[in-house]
């Protein structure tokens, strides 16, 4: 995938650029693995704000994707490659041999025609999905389970991609892309290769526009607000915050104080620690 410029017609398109979307091969997703997407407004069921910044933008659908890959031994041909609005990574969907079709994500080099198949006796080549006691030390992989059985929900973003570094006893260990280092069961499944659209890191907004086409309303800091409606507000002119650290709207410390529950019961299956 390339990423395409345009010329400085106006200052937004000066900075703004996009995919030109070569890879995407098919422009009408599969109605029959289409699914309703509710909007929020980052509410509640109580009616409450509990997610900020978040309404309007285009109208999207779910497309449905197959995140366990448990149809074993049934080869698949890939007949598109499809673009998701609700990710950065593209889709491949997939006609199996016995008549089903499924999206999966889709791998970098996956092309459409080729066939992909999930099980022991596949291949190491990508797009492929096994178990990790079945796949060599060393193999870059990507849309990774926690639990077996449960669905990918690690390494999906694009162009994201997890080594597996050893396998002891019932556990492997896998190097996440921020460089944690995690046992994983070897009964989980993973697929082979990276994720595809490893472009999308360059891109550029280059409009506010843009952003509230995907459903971002504007973020306001809190160093212009009033005292009354943030704690960093007040003062005359630019003053800082006036405390030792940064807080939230409700006084709540952030940027760099760690939230993650020291006593969590997952902290014996992490090895290394990211930027340790």
């Amino acid at each position: 995938m390339a990423v395409k410029s345009f010329n400085p017609t106006s200052p937004a398109r000066r900075q703004m650029t996009v995919a030109d979307y070569s890879e995407v091969s098919s422009k009408s997703p599969e109605k029959k693995l289409l699914a309703r997407r509710k909007k929020t407004g980052g509410r509640n069921s109580y009616g409450r704000i509990t997610v900020r910044h978040i309404g309007g933008g285009n109208r999207r659908k779910i497309r449905v994707i197959d995140w366990k890959r448990s149809k074993d031994g049934i080869p698949a041909t890939v007949k598109a490659i499809e673009y998701d609005p609700n990710r950065t990574a593209y889709l491949a969907l997939l006609h199996y041999a016995d008549g089903e079709k499924t999206y999966i994500l889709a791998p970098e080099g996956l092309k459409p025609g080729a066939v992909v198949e999930s099980g022991p006796a596949a291949d190491i080549v990508a797009g492929n999905a096994l178990k990790l006691e079945t796949i060599p030390d060393g193999t870059i992989i990507h849309n990774i389970e926690l639990k077996p059985g449960k669905g990918a929900q690690m390494v999906r973003t694009a162009g994201a991609y997890a080594q597996l570094m050893a396998k002891e006893n019932n556990y492997a260990q896998v190097r996440l892309p921020s460089g944690e280092v995690r046992m994983v069961s070897v009964n989980c499944r993973a697929t082979i290769g990276s994720v595809g659209n490893s472009e999308h890191e360059n891109i550029s907004i280059g409009k506010a526009g843009r952003k509230r086409h995907m459903g971002v309303r504007p973020t306001v800091r809190g160093v212009v607000m009033n005292p009354v409606d943030h704690p960093h507000g007040g003062g005359e002119g630019k003053s800082p915050i006036g405390m030792p650290s940064p807080v939230t709207p409700w006084g709540v410390p952030t940027l760099g104080k760690k939230t993650r529950n020291r006593n969590k019961p997952s902290d014996k299956y992490i090895v290394k620690r990211r930027n340790s």
